[in-house]
């Protein structure tokens, strides 16, 4: 049963790598970062290094096992998509500085926002798997994507990036009680209605944050998964690379 192969790929390999972010994830937050604290650049770095050296021992493993092409394809992928993410770490930035969220703060809804985007992703790049199976004719709008990608990383301002204009954010203000500060790291509150004296679970400014990152990473992976699959149609490793990425 493992060894049938879903989308050109083992199960057991999909399911060993989900197993291997699950818990290298479950490593990062029990373990490296249990509790909410200041992250130093250095140890930034080193983190980097590390997730970074992963990637690339993945690569070497697909080399011996799948082959030199698939490794070439997917370590391409990782450098596009690593290339593609420049922008993403730029309007990240500018979110959490609109929500005046500590540097203490950050990791936390980086790490959840993470998690919602191994989701999200690897239902865009299903979805977008499944058309290309039916209509192999959508490679040319893909590749055609990647050359708009790359032109528009040339010519963007994203000094012009309004939080305000988010669409998610506007929702949650308008259907949900936000309070004014943050409560440590939690991402809602129990709070007295002072109109009503009645007691309500309110949304604080991470919760906040971390939804409107989680929708500027689909924008952006509107952009970042066609041009993936302009480089190969694979799902594996379209999934593989971005998520390592």
């Amino acid at each position: 049963m493992l060894a049938t192969e879903v989308m050109g790929t083992a199960v057991w390999l999909w399911i060993g790598f989900l197993v291997f972010v699950i818990g290298l994830m479950a490593f990062d937050l029990g373990i490296l970062h249990r509790d909410s604290r200041l992250i130093t650049a250095r140890e930034s770095l080193k983190l980097a290094s590390f997730y970074v050296s992963l990637a690339f021992l993945f690569g070497i493993f697909l080399y011996f096992y799948k082959g030199a092409d698939t490794a070439f394809l997917f370590l391409t992928g990782y450098v596009v998509e690593q290339s593609l993410s420049l922008d993403n770490i730029f309007v990240i930035a500018v979110i959490l500085s609109y929500f005046a969220i500590p540097r203490e703060f950050q990791h936390r809804v980086l790490f959840y926002g993470i998690l919602g985007v191994i989701v999200l992703r690897g239902v865009m790049i299903l979805a977008g798997a499944a058309v290309l199976n039916q209509f192999h004719w959508i490679l040319y709008f893909f590749a055609a994507f990647l050359i708009i990608t790359g032109i528009k990383m040339l010519m963007s301002d994203d000094d012009d990036y309004n939080v305000e204009k988010n669409w998610v954010l506007k929702f949650l203000r308008r259907h949900f009680r936000i309070t004014e500060k943050l409560h440590g790291d939690r991402f809602a509150v129990r709070e007295t209605d002072p109109r009503t004296g009645r007691i309500h679970w309110h949304v604080t400014p991470l919760l906040l944050a971390l939804c409107v990152i989680e929708v500027a990473d689909v924008v952006f992976a509107v952009d970042s998964i066609p041009a993936i699959f302009a480089i190969t149609t694979d799902p594996f490793i379209v999934f593989t690379s971005n998520i390592f990425a």
